[in-house]
């Protein structure tokens, strides 16, 4: 493929990370107002830099509409190219300080099922990338049981999918990420081919469900509970998913599965998703660590990291 290098004389090499900033919160924040107070700049400043882009660009990047501002097709295209760049250099600013780093040390990771499929192979890669002489262990399970891990300093940090969250004293937390779960069965399940299924007609079939004391299954069960309906009674309580894709295979169970991993199997022709509203179900995944832990470990300060950039790279791909 022959390749067509940009002109010294291009306009577009006047473009500044200062522009591409500016441009990208333009786009989320529509306001100069909120545009200069996230920047840290003044709202002159904010005002130039978009009069000088539009110059730049040799069209209108965006229209006024009362005190808003909203992008030109041509300037929402920029803001995407924009927001690109500007995650490109994010991600050469971290690879650069974690190789820096040379960390050696270890991180132990407790993390729920549902959630280390989606998640933890890009913050694995990114870590073991950046610090290759450093060992990271990962154990799978519940919150309830991988909490008192984290306490007692067994874990480095848990990963879990939450119901009400709270603050727990000495532990911090991040928010990572909004996925949705969805009832699904197997490929050949009855409700399969149904338009408008019901939560009672799904409740008369075996559930693969959580453990009974698992904060999980609390939500699910209150989660019938809304819809008029008793827990389960027919159930098989699994955290693997290998198997709970083996048992829908083979008999006509249902069971929750997040939005992600479901449309994956779903378009392998393994199972089916039913159009049940699970009304936010356990929808937020959140990381929680020792808050003395991070001053102490800075291999687990690293994995932190890597896990915000995998959570920002997997915002970018959208569901579908």
């Amino acid at each position: 493929m022959r390749s067509w290098p940009i002109s010294n004389n291009d306009p577009f090499r006047l473009i500044t990370l200062r522009h591409l900033r500016v441009i990208v919160a333009l786009a989320d924040l529509k306001l100069v107002a909120r545009v200069s107070e996230a920047l840290n700049v003044t709202q002159p400043a904010v005002s130039k830099q978009i009069a000088e882009l539009e110059k730049i660009v040799g069209v209108p990047v965006v229209t006024r509409e009362r005190n808003r501002l909203y992008l030109t097709p041509i300037g929402q295209r920029l803001a995407e190219h924009a927001q690109q760049a500007l995650n490109q250099l994010d991600r050469a600013a971290f690879d650069i300080e974690a190789m820096a780093s040379g960390l050696s040390g270890s991180v132990s990771v407790g993390v729920v099922s549902s959630v280390a499929p989606t998640l933890l192979p890009g913050a694995l890669a990114l870590f073991k990338r950046s610090a290759p002489q450093a060992n990271i262990s990962i154990q799978e399970g519940h919150f309830v049981e991988l909490l008192p891990e984290l306490e007692a300093g067994m874990i480095d940090v848990l990963i879990a999918r939450i119901w009400q969250p709270q603050e727990m004293p000495g532990i911090d937390q991040m928010a990572l990420f909004s996925e949705p779960v969805l009832v699904v069965g197997g490929r050949d399940h009855p409700l399969g081919n149904e338009t408008e299924p019901t939560w009672s007609d799904a409740a008369a079939f075996p559930w693969i469900l959580p453990q009974t004391n698992s904060v999980a299954r609390q939500a699910i069960d209150a989660l019938f509970a809304v819809n008029g309906l008793a827990p389960p009674s027919n159930t098989i309580a699994s955290l693997s998913i290998a198997l709970n894709l083996e048992i829908l295979r083979v008999m006509p169970a249902l069971g929750f599965m997040p939005k992600r991993l479901a449309q994956t199997h779903a378009a392998r022709g393994e199972m089916v998703m039913l159009p049940l509203n699970t009304q936010g179900l356990l929808s937020e995944a959140r990381c929680f660590w020792r808050r003395d832990k991070t001053a102490q470990n800075g291999t687990l300060s690293l994995f932190l990291k890597c896990l915000q950039q995998a959570t920002d790279d997997l915002k970018t791909i959208p569901f579908g």
